[in-house]
């Protein structure tokens, strides 16, 4: 069961068509998983609607849900082609067709898999790996996070809006639990340790405007060579 959803205003911005591709997307992958924000969502389309329709004649503020999605995908299937699109039979990575973690991503995490046929996993610390993904973004890092079973992250903050949301397995930290389909922004400032469940690695999809920061001295060392890449 999903327990943690993207707030009003983050669905509000989505149904009107003004939030930024890397987060919609986000955003859209949660939706195709929560019966709950899809109704609500429903809910602020037909309240919008509703303001149109007794308003003077103005550049519409919020659009269909289907009209929205439809554009998220048409900008996925423009993103440029890539070099790894260009050579699929290359073993510089791992394909994630192949991987039954990836067997139940919602269809837009699909569709964006289409062109990222392989994965390149780069090891962060141990039992975590990121696959950065090229999206055709210019200001945030979309990339799959991959947390071996049991693992902890190192405790970090954030230098900049972080959004997330569960594939796969489940983590935990401070603040609870999170399971497939739960959503979790994370603003400057909020420091935690998310731990992958002992039973089973952990898949998430994650948005980043800037790196992480780690605590403690090892932070000190290492934070100023951490950074972002959109691609």
């Amino acid at each position: 069961m999903i327990h943690h959803h993207p707030d009003n205003n983050l669905l509000l911005e989505y149904a009107s068509g003004s939030l930024n591709w890397a987060h919609s997307l986000v955003v859209a992958a949660h939706i195709q998983l929560c019966p709950q924000c899809a109704a609500q969502l429903k809910l602020l389309n037909g309240v919008g609607g509703n303001l149109l329709a007794s308003a003077t004649p103005t550049p519409s503020l919020v659009c269909e849900e289907g009209d929205v999605f439809s554009k998220l995908m048409q900008r996925i299937d423009q993103q440029p082609e890539t070099a790894d699109t260009r050579c699929p039979d290359s073993d510089r990575g791992t394909r994630p067709v192949r991987d039954p973690i990836f067997a139940s991503v919602p269809p837009v995490v699909r569709k964006l898999l289409a062109d990222n046929p392989v994965l390149q996993w780069r090891r962060l610390s141990k039992g975590l790996k990121e696959a950065r993904l090229k999206t055709g973004q210019s200001e945030r890092e979309v990339s799959f996070h991959r947390i071996a079973p049991g693992s902890k992250v190192a405790e970090h903050d954030h230098r900049g809006r972080e959004i997330t949301m569960v594939l796969y397995g489940s983590f935990s930290d401070a603040d609870g639990v999170y399971t497939p389909g739960d959503f979790l922004v994370r603003e400057p400032g909020e420091v935690h340790r998310p731990t992958a469940t002992q039973d089973q690695e952990c898949l998430c999809l994650s948005v980043v405007e800037a790196p992480v920061a780690l605590t403690g001295l090892i932070g000190k060392i290492v934070n100023p060579f951490l950074s972002i890449k959109p691609q």
